[in-house]
């Protein structure tokens, strides 16, 4: 036997065409089981919201042990979890290959997708709000108007949208764009640096829901990079990655995105091009989720193997052929916090290695969970949690007192401007807010 922790974390596909993965009581089972050995180790009491209200079941129980704990009571403890992946990556010492087989995220998964095969889940608000591409493609066609309803400032119109699609109002959302990625992909395309050391790569980008429609400039300012340092990139969007229904247990669903986006970046593949994915939750799916939900899809494992997270992506050329000229020192320096599906990813701090190949570079690392959660973090029930969990991060990047504060993950990166304000800070730091490190690679570069 190897304990867990010692060895890279192993995770085994979630049979969830199979029956017994549904079967009710099997399932509680297996809750019951896991749920005990959590009782018994704690050591994950701080990372979110699913913990303390399972101790605290626990704890308040008749006899104080989950024997007494009824069923019905394990929901919020699932309902609270935003696969951040954490307690598996870096807390659990129990995950494979240890003999305790513990996996949490994908319990919670099982769960949800259980719920809703045998009807005791329907869809609500939070499933339209999930539905990327449609609200993306929506409000392309009116931005302003979308933009000016979802501004927290708007008294008028948010405590509507909390009414109506259970959004708090003081929640940020993230802005829309006319003309999205892929749009600018095919009119500005950028010059290729014949001399730069890796000239001759190929690479295609993935341009994920919230670059496409909310955030275009992470793309941008990719291309600009890539082609700086040598790199050909075409820029492509057959659909949503699915990492929002999978948060909602939709195995279907996902599967289906999954087939449908492995099988048009597959093409890019034959043709000798590395896959990139901009946000590190699309990664994190296009390389591990995927392949778990469908392990015989060869498109899926194709896919797999050819993906690079985007600071993975720069760090490799760096390391392989080298960088090309030019970088120049950011002052004042950069409070970095590394999202949790990058962490996830099991490939280290590759945004931190990143922003150190800038000459004379100040990085701070923030290695907390913003406590975002992806839709999770802004619905009316749970933000102010949201807030709590990611206090000790928010802090964090406030005693940095850099120049700059960025995420890998712009939402997370917004949520920690939020609870930097909630802080009560006497003098509140002056921090630009950077959606994407990339986007500060590229000002180095003078891009």
């Amino acid at each position: 036997m190897s304990e867990g922790s010692l060895n890279a974390p192993t995770r085994y596909p979630l049979n969830w065409e199979d029956p017994a993965f549904t079967d009710w009581e099997a399932l509680n089972d297996e809750m019951e089981r896991v749920f005990d050995i959590c009782h018994g180790c704690r050591r994950c009491f701080n990372l979110c919201d699913s913990f303390p209200k399972l101790f605290d079941l626990i704890d308040e129980s008749e006899s104080g042990e989950l024997d007494s704990v009824d069923r019905a009571a394990y929901k919020p403890v699932v309902d609270a979890c935003t696969l951040c992946d954490m307690c598996f990556m870096v807390s659990c010492p129990y995950v494979p290959p240890h003999e305790f087989n513990i996996d949490f995220p994908h319990l919670m998964l099982r769960y949800r997708y259980a719920e809703r095969k045998l009807g005791k889940h329907k869809d609500g608000l939070e499933a339209e709000i999930s539905k990327t591409d449609r609200n993306g493609k929506l409000a392309a066609k009116v931005p302003g108007l979308a933009n000016w309803a979802s501004r927290t400032e708007n008294k008028l119109t948010r405590p509507l949208i909390e009414k109506v699609a259970g959004v708090h109002r003081e929640a940020a959302l993230p802005k829309f764009h006319g003309k999205t990625l892929t749009l600018r992909a095919k009119s500005e395309v950028p010059k290729v640096n014949k001399e730069a050391p890796a000239y001759g790569r190929k690479a295609v980008i993935y341009a994920t829901c919230f670059a496409n429609y909310n955030n275009p400039e992470i793309g941008i300012a990719a291309r600009k990079v890539l082609a700086h340092n040598g790199v050909e990139t075409e820029v492509v969007y057959p659909g949503c990655c699915g990492m929002p229904q999978l948060e909602q247990g939709d195995f279907p669903k996902v599967s289906e995105k999954a087939r449908h986006v492995s099988a048009e970046l597959g093409s890019w593949i034959a043709k000798g091009y590395d896959v990139i994915a901009l946000i590190p939750s699309c990664a994190l799916m296009l390389k591990f989720e995927w392949p778990l939900i469908l392990p015989d899809d060869e498109g899926v494992a194709t896919l797999s193997r050819a993906t690079r997270d985007l600071s993975e992506y720069i760090v490799e050329i760096a390391g392989k052929e080298g960088l090309a000229e030019g970088l120049k020192p950011l002052p004042g320096g950069v409070a970095l916090h590394l999202a949790c599906h990058a962490r996830a990813q099991n490939m280290g701090a590759k945004a931190a290695e990143m922003m150190r190949l800038i000459p004379e570079a100040d990085v701070g690392v923030i290695a907390r969970c913003s406590g975002h959660g992806g839709s999770w973090g802004v619905m009316k029930q749970n933000f102010e949690t949201a807030l709590k969990v990611g206090k000790p991060a928010a802090r964090q990047a406030a005693k940095e007192n850099k120049t700059f504060l960025a995420s890998e993950c712009p939402l997370a990166g917004e949520h920690l401007q939020q609870g930097i304000d909630r802080l009560g800070l006497t003098e509140k730091p002056k921090i630009e807010l950077a959606s994407h490190p990339i986007e500060l690679f590229a000002r180095a570069y003078g891009l």
